[in-house]
């Protein structure tokens, strides 16, 4: 058995904006898990498509109950892909996520489709989908339980994150503009940013992986 999650959110943002946003959502105050994001592929197809690859590096504590599936010394760190195309003429966002390690007590994949909206003008329609399950004889039903309810969590702080940096962007249009004080804009997104980088750091040093797994 596999859990399955949908949702529809109407984001009030030109498509254009959510997907610059989208580049830029990291780091934010609502993702301080997000420890590292690295491109490992991209390229612009002959139909002007971009297609990307990033490797991102996670951490989320575990329930005391998890321990007993993970050996002692395992990097609690978790390893995602994520695929996404890049679709200007359809004005079509589409990306895929899944877990490289730790796919046996728990994978989640994920899918999202960020697309114009053709009647609603000055907004971008997102789909989020996502497939969760577990390998752990016995004990799958309550693991994908426990899965569904901090996805559900952390997708609620991923909007948080994306509205964030679409607050980012519009104040610098705005700055630009004249219509808001530069500095103002400039010391509140220097201060925001560097709390949640302190944050991963923190976190970074907590997991302490020795060496960074190469799956790439």
């Amino acid at each position: 058995m596999v859990k399955y999650f949908c949702n529809n959110t109407d984001i009030r943002s030109t498509w254009d904006y959510v997907v610059s946003a989208f580049w830029q959502r990291y780091p934010n105050p609502f993702s301080t898990h997000v420890l590292t994001e690295d491109v490992v592929y991209r390229e612009v197809t002959s139909n002007n498509r971009l297609l990307s690859r990033r490797l991102l590096t996670k951490t989320n504590r575990l329930p005391r109950w998890a321990d007993r599936f993970f050996p002692s010394g395992i990097s609690r760190c978790v390893y995602i892909i994520e695929d996404s195309i890049v679709n200007p003429v359809d004005r079509k966002l589409t990306t895929y996520t899944w877990n490289l390690n730790h796919t046996t007590l728990m994978s989640v994949e994920e899918r999202c489709v960020f697309q114009d909206s053709t009647d609603e003008p000055d907004t971008t329609l997102l789909k989020r989908e996502a497939w969760i399950s577990s390998g752990i004889f016995g004990f799958s039903r309550p693991i994908q339980e426990f899965g569904l309810s901090r996805y559900k969590s952390n997708q609620v702080k991923a909007m948080k994150g994306l509205e964030y940096a679409l607050s980012n962007l519009r104040g610098i249009s705005l700055a630009v503009a004249g219509d808001t004080a530069p500095w103002l804009l400039s010391d509140t997104v220097k201060d925001a940013s560097g709390k949640a980088k302190e944050a991963a750091k923190n976190l970074a040093s907590a997991a302490a992986p020795p060496k960074t797994q190469q799956f790439i």
